[in-house]
């Protein structure tokens, strides 16, 4: 038998979704009509919704320039090395990179997403941008990018595709908010 703490927690989960309505099961997909839909750059086929209306300017909007995990080349490698029991522990540190991190650059911050379920999530603006190094692996089809942000953090993108487009969008994004080179 449960102990009565469990018995108690399960019964006031159990009350709380009672409470809840049942999902919608509607199909209707239709955007209103203040929204319209824009491609994004990029070699990912994304569909990114757009205010248009009278509440939010056309410049005010957020773009998603990249979207994406760790290069699916990195993971390849990693697996064929993880085969010598020696490479075993980077072979693993490479799945998890390739399973459970995004990186998104937009034209407002970078967010880093990571976690069995997302929730450990980092978001900083170009203005916080003090300095931006590629390191490029695997004869350059991957990179590292590391971010040096104002305060003296660091923070590493590992296995980035298309690394030195994104790090050249960063950089001109830092630029342009006049945060890259400022101390």
């Amino acid at each position: 038998m449960p102990p009565p703490s469990a018995v108690t927690a399960s019964a006031a989960a159990s009350s709380f979704l009672r409470s809840l309505p049942p999902p919608s099961l509607s199909v209707h997909t239709a955007l209103p009509p203040s929204l319209t839909l824009k491609r994004s750059a990029g070699c990912h086929s994304r569909v990114v919704a757009r205010a248009s209306a009278s509440g939010v300017a056309a410049a005010e909007a957020e773009t998603v320039f990249f979207d994406g995990g760790a290069h699916y080349g990195d993971l390849a490698a990693n697996l064929v090395l993880g085969l010598t029991l020696l490479w075993l522990p980077l072979t693993l540190a490479s799945v998890t990179r390739a399973l459970f991190l995004r990186y998104r650059f937009t034209s407002r911050r970078v967010t880093v997403i990571s976690g069995l379920s997302g929730d450990d999530r980092t978001d900083f603006p170009y203005s916080s941008v003090r300095e931006v190094v590629v390191v490029p692996r695997f004869i350059g089809e991957w990179g590292d990018i590391v971010i040096t942000l104002k305060d003296g953090t660091k923070v590493d993108l590992r296995s980035v595709p298309r690394f030195r487009e994104v790090a050249d969008y960063c950089r001109k994004m830092a630029a342009a908010e006049g945060a890259l080179g400022a101390q």
